[in-house]
């Protein structure tokens, strides 16, 4: 009896052990629907310059000839009448050709961004897949030193997959 027992627990264990093992590799679920963004733009000869939001407010500094780039993420209401969550934020920063992404729901979600460019001698450049992580953290926030030459035209590519294949957006930039 002892030995049925002890084969019924192992067998058990392993059945468990499995479920929790598939549970934490399961990749998080998209967003379906896509979130709603909104992009603003700013011209950093005209800079310093804040733009608000919920969570800390931009900071773009000055740098000339620099093109600075925000987009918001916002989910869906799930209660009639109320504001829709906010997701998060990505930011370029051409100051110092900084991305700065933000990740502010613990939703078992995030997004990912990529920079595309093409270099003065007309090659393709692709930098990413960057987020900000994915923590208990109230608020996941992750810098990227991305080191773009001057003058650049960027693309800022949001993505709900880390694959690149479920896009949100497409914004442009200068550093």
């Amino acid at each position: 009896m002892r030995i049925a027992s002890r084969t019924a627990g192992l067998a058990t264990g392993a059945v468990l052990t499995s479920a929790l093992l598939s549970a934490a590799t399961t990749p998080a679920t998209a967003y379906d629907p896509d979130p709603s963004y909104t992009v603003s733009y700013r011209d950093t000869d005209n800079c310093p310059c804040t733009l608000t939001d919920p969570i800390d407010n931009t900071y773009f500094k000055w740098d000339p000839n620099g093109y600075a780039t925000k987009v918001e993420l916002r989910g869906t209401s799930t209660n009639p009448g109320s504001a829709p969550p906010y997701l998060g934020k990505v930011e370029f920063h051409p100051y110092d050709e900084k991305l700065w992404i933000y990740d502010t729901r613990n939703d078992g979600d995030t997004f990912y961004v990529r920079i595309t460019y093409r270099t003065s001698v007309d090659k393709a450049v692709t930098l990413g897949s960057y987020s900000a992580g994915g923590t208990s953290a109230t608020v996941d926030t992750k810098v990227y030193d991305l080191d773009i030459p001057e003058g650049e035209h960027l693309n800022i590519w949001v993505y709900d997959d880390a694959n690149g294949n479920d896009q949100i957006i497409t914004a442009i930039g200068t550093p």
